[in-house]
């Protein structure tokens, strides 16, 4: 190849003859096999100092890439070379190396020939006016070796058989070696083996089996680093090796690592409106790309969903441990366990931050913190154990109010926190303060609507001898909040019992407090004892009422947007007929269960949602066989995302089918088929919740259900002909006293014969008035159950009212009469007119069943 013009560089060895020539051999290695006189008198060096050696170890300066080339390739060279002589001197000589052959052809080593350069542009005897280091402004060579040593980034060369062949300052400060220790050395030993040392591997062999530049981004030694590589071909385009060049952008990569950190923080952090969670995602984002252990600790006021205080953390400062995360399995930095409370001191991280309203690094080297960790054995071990070394405590701050702090460790990662770490962790903590303070403030509000919502549900079950009952109810997950489902047993005249179940939609105070309205709506007009469908026609003209109208518009969808929308089912049932009167206001049907083990759904006739108004409802009736199992629910039992109502409703069907010992076996049984299970998170239990049970029982554990559930279940009982007598009576007042007679002779066959006297009162009062106001057919009828009632039915429909009667009125004592000697009495209508009850109390152990 071409030779360059070298300047030649004024040496004490100048004057040598351009004849003097010296040689040596070298091996195909690179080792110095023979060493000539000439040699030893041109360089001055001795034989036994140079055989044995690396020839590179003889050179001022490190050969070209071309030099390096034609030498793989086995190929004669020849051009200038500085060569360091003994006294540490720089000499340029000619240089010429010339392949050796052995006995099969093949090259075994070079014949090296060197002698001094001639002179060149009006030098004499090859002395310019350089120095001995090479520093003379007509040294090209010298500048660009120089360039190349000093280079930013690090640069290395390495030959066909990824051998080092040139390094320059940074390469081997990056390497921990010398030029001289890893020239001529092979890539793979000279490094440890792992991720970054395995990917530059790689790429190099990329690159000079493709003869393609490769460009790469790696980490090494704590830094960041840009790989560019490039083959190094000779004319011919042969690859004869490997050219690389590290550029360090730490300061860049970290930049973007910040800045990707922030962003992820903005649809990682506050994913639920759940304190925990949000501390729990904070932890999750920030190990192990900014930290290698976190902990966040709160006030036990924010967990509660209590207004924190705006007022600086004093010390001794008591917090909760709600969050914390290792890079090491089973977290062997934690001192405090999750869950757990722990005081902190005012030199502690915590404390301090708190105090201070702002973050600060800490560390081994900050004698607060040796003293805090030294004072607790299991802190203190826990620390050294680990190896913990840079720290930063940030308060979490939210709309002026302390909520808690996070306290930032680095173990594993050599490199200490920065005040730009700071900077991010104080960013990091602000956004995850806002979305803890968002889910404190929905924990509050969702708790008040919760309370609200049970303390209008009933707690337990009122007595009555219709049916056995046991419900369930279910608020819906915190995202959705509580609802207005609600359900109630209510007893009425005549041994009868009413069942119901709503449903009002939304969620939150409002839909609650709606709720309880239409509740205690719903047991008012029971008490007026209204047939389903007329209390369903009341209850919707209340819902009308309700609805908001402050602004007097008369714009249907503002009224739309702030109306009130819910579904009601009301059934009664009577024991003495076993007949279930049933109406829906666009409620899911019941589903009953017979003693045969037959599951059918009510084949109702259900009206519009309440609140739409103008449209009638209608009444269904069925005969139940005693012992007959029906179950009300309200549509979060059956609805799901994956699958439609009819579905729901079949699957309702399999699980009533199912063999039960009890109600509550069959409550929790339509639960735990119909509701889906909840996926809990890695390493955490699935989420339960303690519905609510009638009372003498233990709690039973459910999952939140998306919606609210409230579900009824209620297994009929019939009250037979032994407690039942009746009879029909003529429109005579003659028959009065016969029908006193009978109901005498009645209660002597039930053993009653103590409360007689008050019966043949109320049988005469009730009946002289059916005969005088009412209208055919009367009929007269005693039961006996808890208590004994007695009943008196007439056609007319027009309902008798207490009144207090005057001096000399002839009537209207009667039914006062009734009113003080018995425990209640009431008129409700009939189909075909009324019936005016009155229910006295038995003697005690008299009552149906006692013993």
């Amino acid at each position: 190849m071409a030779r360059r013009d070298k300047a030649v560089l004024e040496s004490p060895h100048a004057h040598e003859p351009a004849t003097a020539l010296a040689t040596a051999t070298v091996s195909r290695q690179g080792i110095v096999t023979s060493w000539s006189d000439g040699a030893q008198r041109l360089l001055g060096r001795p034989a036994t100092d140079v055989v044995g050696r690396v020839v590179t170890e003889l050179l001022a300066a490190d050969p070209s890439d071309e030099v390096w080339a034609a030498l793989a390739g086995a190929e004669a060279w020849s051009g200038p070379a500085a060569i360091r002589h003994r006294d540490g001197s720089r000499l340029v000589l000619g240089l010429r190396a010339s392949p050796s052959l052995d006995g099969e052809g093949r090259t075994d080593g070079f014949v090296v020939a060197f002698a001094p350069e001639p002179a060149r542009n009006g030098d004499e005897g090859g002395s310019g006016g350089g120095d001995k280091d090479g520093s003379g402004d007509g040294d090209d060579q010298g500048m660009l070796e120089r360039s190349y040593t000093q280079a930013s980034v690090a640069l290395a060369t390495f030959d066909d058989e990824l051998r080092y062949q040139w390094l320059n300052d940074i390469a081997c400060e990056m390497l921990g070696a010398t030029s001289a220790q890893l020239r001529g050395r092979r890539y793979p030993a000279t490094v440890s083996d792992s991720a970054a040392t395995r990917g530059f591997l790689r790429h190099l062999r990329q690159v000079f089996e493709t003869g393609t530049p490769t460009s790469y981004d790696s980490h090494f030694g704590g830094r960041a680093w840009n790989i560019k590589m490039w083959p190094v071909k000779d004319p011919s385009g042969r690859v004869r090796g490997i050219s690389t060049a590290s550029f360090d952008n730490s300061a860049q990569h970290w930049a973007q690592q910040r800045l990707a950190l922030l962003n992820e923080a903005g649809t990682r952090i506050g994913t639920t409106l759940d304190v925990v969670r949000t501390a729990q995602e904070l932890t999750e984002l920030v190990v192990p790309r900014l930290a290698d252990f976190v902990s966040v600790d709160l006030l036990d006021s924010v967990l509660q969903g209590e207004e924190p205080t705006a007022e600086p953390i004093g010390a001794g400062v008591v917090l909760r441990r709600v969050a914390h995360l290792s890079a090491v399995e089973g977290v062997p930095e934690a001192a405090v366990a999750l869950g757990a409370v722990d005081t902190y001191p005012e030199y502690s991280p915590a404390a301090r931050c708190l105090a201070a309203g702002r973050p600060f690094l800490s560390g081994p080297e900050d004698p607060d913190f040796v003293r805090w960790t030294e004072e607790d054995d299991v802190r203190s071990a826990g620390v050294h154990r680990a190896g913990v070394h840079s720290g930063m405590a940030v308060p979490l701050r939210a709309r002026g109010m302390t909520l808690g702090v996070a306290v930032f460790w680095r173990r594993l990662r050599p490199e200490p926190f920065q005040p730009d770490d700071l900077v991010l962790a104080e960013e990091l903590a602000g956004r995850a303060a806002v979305c803890v303070d968002n889910a404190r403030r929905y924990t509050r509000e969702s708790t008040a609507a919760l309370t609200l919502q049970r303390s209008l549900l009933p707690k337990g079950l009122p007595g009555q001898a219709a049916v056995e009952a046991a419900f369930r109810y279910l608020p819906a997950d915190s995202e959705a909040g509580a609802g207005g489902d609600w359900f109630d047993v209510i007893p009425l005249s005549g041994t009868r019992v009413a069942l119901v179940v709503g449903d009002v939609a939304g969620h939150g105070v409002r839909a609650s407090a709606t709720m309880g309205s239409l509740r205690t709506a719903v047991r008012t007009l029971a008490d007026v004892d209204l047939p389903p469908d007329e209390l369903l026609t009341h209850l919707d003209d209340l819902v009308t009422h309700l609805t908001p109208d402050d602004d007097g518009t008369t714009d249907s969808d503002a009224q739309d947007a702030d109306g009130i929308s819910a579904t009601c089912l009301y059934a009664v049932y009577d024991p003495v007929s076993r007949r279930c009167t049933l109406a829906s206001a666009g409620h899911p049907p019941p589903g009953v269960l017979s003693p045969d083990g037959t599951v059918t759904l009510v084949d109702l006739s259900p009206g519009p949602p309440l609140g739409v108004g103008g449209l009638p409802f209608e009444a269904t009736e069925l005969e139940l066989a005693e012992g007959s199992l029906i179950a009300l629910y309200t549509d979060g039992l059956i609805e799901a995302r994956d699958h439609d109502i009819d579905a729901g409703l079949d699957r309702l069907c399999q699980a009533l089918a199912s063999p039960s010992p009890s109600l509550e076996v069959t409550c929790d049984t339509l639960i735990d088929s119909l509701l889906p299970s909840p996926t809990p998170q890695p390493g955490e239990p699935p989420p339960r919740f303690s519905s609510g049970l009638g009372p003498g029982r233990s709690p039973t554990r459910f999952a939140r259900p998306a919606d609210d559930v409230a579900l009824l279940v209620a297994r009929t009982r019939a009250l037979h002909a032994d407690q039942v007598a009746t009879w029909g009576l003529p429109a005579d007042p003659e028959i009065v006293a016969d029908a006193r007679l009978q109901a005498s002779r009645q209660l002597q066959a039930w053993g009653l014969e103590e409360v007689g006297f008050i019966t043949e009162l109320v049988v005469s009062e009730l009946v002289t008035n059916a005969i005088r106001y009412g209208a055919a057919p009367i009929q007269l009828r005693l039961i006996r159950d808890r208590t004994l009632i007695c009943e008196v039915s007439d056609g007319n429909s027009a309902a008798p009212h207490l009144r207090r009667a005057r001096t000399f009125d002839e009537g209207g004592r009667g039914l006062l009469l009734v009113s003080q000697l018995t425990q209640g009495w009431g008129t409700r209508q009939t189909t075909g007119g009324k019936t005016i009850w009155a229910e006295q109390l038995l003697p005690t152990g008299h009552a149906w069943g006692s013993p």
